[in-house]
């Protein structure tokens, strides 16, 4: 399972002398454990950028983990805005171009050396962090518009980012890559239903429970019926429409550009397989990852298509 799935897509205590790594490891390779340690399938597709491209993916979706982890870590509001709160002054201190400026911890280093190689777009990083800002406490989802927007604050914006990295910046680019967040963020709610209890958080919308007569106890008991499937079925089809739209737009983002659009791989994937089991979210063989996965992603890389 693809641990940003978690909750709210998914904190270093934000003090310096918490920032824990190994002394031999370069703070490249310190974003690269944590992405494949937390972010599994966007970490195979990131490895397969190049140059430019490749390190300032790492950066963002490095930065990504660690804002995203707040929420989960944190039973305090107050203690989780306070570490978002240093991330967000991050983000300032990365736009400084004085390195002095920046913390110590491996994943600011990174992200200075991305915007100051990309200049990235600072609204972009800013979303990532109000967006995680707007969800502390956050027990349950209204409507699946607001997981909408929710995951083109946060997912659409990393590809956003990357397409900057990548040279890249187009409106059709920017279109496809606002549906594959919409289509990504949808999916990793639908990937935390079966860890609903833990997280204490209902990962399915309010209207969409009522809609099929589910109660917000079934599913944090895990209980299985065909009214949650029904739940499951609707949402599953609102990520679908995304992940077919962007692949929609394909012909019309620059050829240097396809390569960030490579996560549609396994979020294609998912979608399949939870068809394959009626829409049982709880299916225990969901929770292992498929063997079509590397072999898949990287066939469309080859192709330079999504």
């Amino acid at each position: 399972m693809n641990n940003l799935n978690c909750r709210h897509l998914l904190s270093h205590i934000p003090l310096q002398s918490h920032c824990r790594f190994k002394t031999t490891q370069t703070s490249t390779e310190y974003c690269l454990d944590l992405i494949r340690k937390y972010d599994y399938e966007n970490f195979i597709c990131t490895l397969l950028l190049k140059n430019t491209s490749r390190s300032v993916a790492l950066a963002v979706r490095g930065f990504n983990v660690e804002v995203a982890k707040v929420p989960e870590q944190v039973s305090q509001s107050n203690i989780g805005l306070m570490r978002l709160k240093f991330w967000e002054e991050v983000i300032d201190k990365c736009y400084s171009k004085d390195l002095k400026q920046v913390p110590q911890h491996p994943v600011a280093i990174e992200l200075f050396k991305a915007i100051t190689k990309a200049n990235l777009s600072k609204r972009y990083l800013k979303n990532l962090v109000s967006a995680r800002q707007s969800i502390i406490n956050t027990q349950s989802i209204k409507t699946l518009e607001d997981i909408e927007k929710y995951a083109d604050q946060t997912v659409s914006s990393i590809y956003y980012l990357i397409l900057e990295g990548c040279g890249i910046r187009n409106m059709d680019a920017d279109h496809a890559a606002s549906h594959l967040g919409k289509a990504q963020g949808i999916v990793q709610q639908l990937r935390s239903i079966p860890h609903s209890k833990e997280l204490n958080f209902i990962p399915i919308p309010q209207d969409v429970l009522i809609k099929y007569q589910v109660s917000q106890e079934a599913v944090l008991r895990g209980h299985n019926s065909q009214n949650l499937s029904d739940c499951v079925f609707e949402i599953a089809s609102r990520a679908h429409q995304h992940l077919q739209k962007t692949r929609s737009l394909g012909d019309k983002v620059p050829k240097d550009g396809k390569i960030a659009f490579l996560p549609a791989v396994p979020v294609s994937i998912y979608l399949s397989r939870l068809q394959q089991v009626d829409y049982n979210v709880l299916d225990s063989r969901l929770v292992h990852r498929s063997w079509k996965l590397l072999p898949t992603v990287y066939w469309y890389m080859l192709k330079n298509t999504y």
